[in-house]
């Protein structure tokens, strides 16, 4: 009798931790958008989880197509980076995520130019009227003359901004150094429930409360280059100007040097790559119309009028511009999207519109000052297929109008127009949404995008957000698995590359 008791007792005590434990070993996750952000969710769930864990995920597209604003474009039979085209040396989780799918890197000087893109052509900066500076080209196959060409034109460089190059260089160096910090061990890297804690830790935080022209004059930058070199960059890369905060411009600038990288094929193939690998239900050609808040599990109807429940639900794309209804209803801080029309021209640039007397004059990139009088940002050549026919991408904030590209241009055989919703408009002092959304387990990605918005700081951002999940529902922080095959960052990448 006493045995039966104490048996009894013991199966009383232990029952609870046994059912709890079952309970929460299971996790069932969906994310809206398989971007980089969404598909990078995907991949850190499945890399941080415990190997007795069970998550089931699904993952809604509204296209038919993953990669979100990894897009690609095709003009007259060949296919062109759309959106996101250019990588980071130090873009640490995109590297790793190409040795994990087995794609394969274009460097700069690459011989197989799958994208047409030129990486090392010259520039020229356009003020509306006359080109106010422009670099040498010459057409040559000896690696020697290249390299006395590219010593020549820093020198130019040199000649016209000075040492404010040199404190540009650093200040770009250091916004780097302390984004390093996001990729060093989960051992002692914390989880954050908001971008602005993130931030802090990393030393960034007050670069986005100035815009970059404060920043830049503040550290000695000369006038002229604020003006002309790095507002250039932020057109092109951002479509703003130099009011951009602090912490966008730096990024914007980093985007800017050089052994910058592509995947060949065409970028989106990491979130394709991702999402395969990570054992996830894809919904193609699905948007998500409403998610709700039922207590215990969220409720997400689609546009092909399914329902779906899941215990955690995930906001992999920016909110600004999408119709969802959530019950109930969020609050978070307004922001706008900057739109950015891109126009992909296959012909031939008129000479005369520039003032020059040949197409052999204009630069590979035509870039533009701050001036509303000029209707473009930048004229990149993005492949020459020969010497009467060549692939161009246009960046302007308003539409390309026919009458107006025919001015520009003397022969225009294909043209494909893109109106981008592509990054926020950035205004210092930034506010930020939260990591999660109501305080129980809606997340939002896209939250990080109003500090600095590319590839990599999507991924970064998703990389905390599985973190973040994970560490909550099974009330532990989840550290990278040892010996695992597909480890965060591979050590090696912290090599200069």
């Amino acid at each position: 009798m006493v045995a039966c008791i104490a048996a009894l007792f013991v199966l009383l005590f232990w029952l609870p931790t046994f059912t709890s434990s079952s309970s929460s070993s299971s996790l069932s996750v969906c994310i809206v958008g398989s971007g980089i952000g969404g598909s990078s969710v995907a991949h850190f769930l499945r890399e941080y989880a415990s190997p007795s864990a069970s998550i089931s995920i699904r993952v809604f597209e509204r296209r038919g197509v993953v990669g979100g604003r990894m897009a690609r474009v095709a003009v007259g039979g060949e296919s062109f980076e759309a959106g996101g085209a250019i990588l980071h040396p130090k873009n640490y989780h995109a590297l790793n995520y190409t040795r994990l799918i087995g794609l394969k890197i274009r460097w700069p000087n690459a011989t197989s130019a799958s994208d047409g893109r030129d990486d090392d052509g010259d520039f020229g900066i356009w003020d509306g009227k006359s080109f106010v500076f422009k670099t040498w080209r010459v057409s040559s196959k000896l690696p020697v003359v290249d390299k006395i060409v590219s010593f020549a034109n820093k020198g130019l460089l040199f000649w016209r901004y000075g040492f404010s190059l040199i404190r540009m260089d650093n200040f770009v160096q250091r916004t780097v150094n302390n984004f390093l910090k996001y990729y060093e061990s989960t051992d002692s890297r914390p989880v954050f429930e908001t971008v602005d804690e993130m931030l802090k830790w990393a030393g960034l935080y007050d670069l986005t409360g100035h815009n970059l022209e404060e920043e830049l004059i503040s550290i000695g930058l000369s006038p002229l280059l604020i003006r002309e070199l790095i507002t250039i960059i932020t057109r092109i890369n951002y479509g703003q100007s130099v009011s951009i905060s602090g912490l966008a411009g730096a990024v914007s600038l980093a985007g800017s040097g050089g052994d910058l990288w592509s995947v060949e094929g065409g970028n989106w193939q990491m979130a394709a790559g991702l999402i395969n690998r990570s054992n996830v239900d894809l919904h193609l050609h699905e948007a998500v119309q409403s998610i709700s808040n039922h207590g215990n599990y969220y409720e997400l109807n689609s546009s092909e009028g399914n329902s779906y429940k899941c215990e955690v639900a995930v906001v992999a794309i920016p909110l600004d511009e999408v119709d969802i209804c959530f019950d109930p209803p969020l609050s978070i801080p307004p922001r706008k999207l900057q739109h950015t029309h891109a126009t992909f021209v296959r012909g031939l640039l008129d000479p005369a519109y520039f003032g020059l007397s040949s197409v052999e004059e204009i630069p590979e990139l035509v870039s533009t000052i701050e001036d509303p009088g000029i209707p473009f940002l930048s004229i990149s050549v993005l492949k020459r297929h020969d010497e009467k026919e060549v692939t161009y991408k246009v960046f302007s904030h308003e539409a390309m109008v026919d009458t107006l590209l025919d001015q520009i241009f003397s022969v225009r055989k294909d043209t494909i127009r893109i109106d981008w919703g592509a990054y926020p408009r950035y205004k210092a002092p930034e506010v930020f949404a939260p990591f999660i959304l109501d305080g129980q387990h809606l997340y939002y990605v896209n939250a990080f995008e109003n500090a600095a918005s590319t590839m990599e700081t999507s991924a970064v951002a998703a990389e905390n957000v599985a973190r973040l999940i994970l560490s909550r529902h099974f009330s532990h922080v989840p550290l990278k698995r040892s010996g695992s095959e597909s480890s965060t960052v591979d050590a090696g990448l912290h090599l200069e590359l």
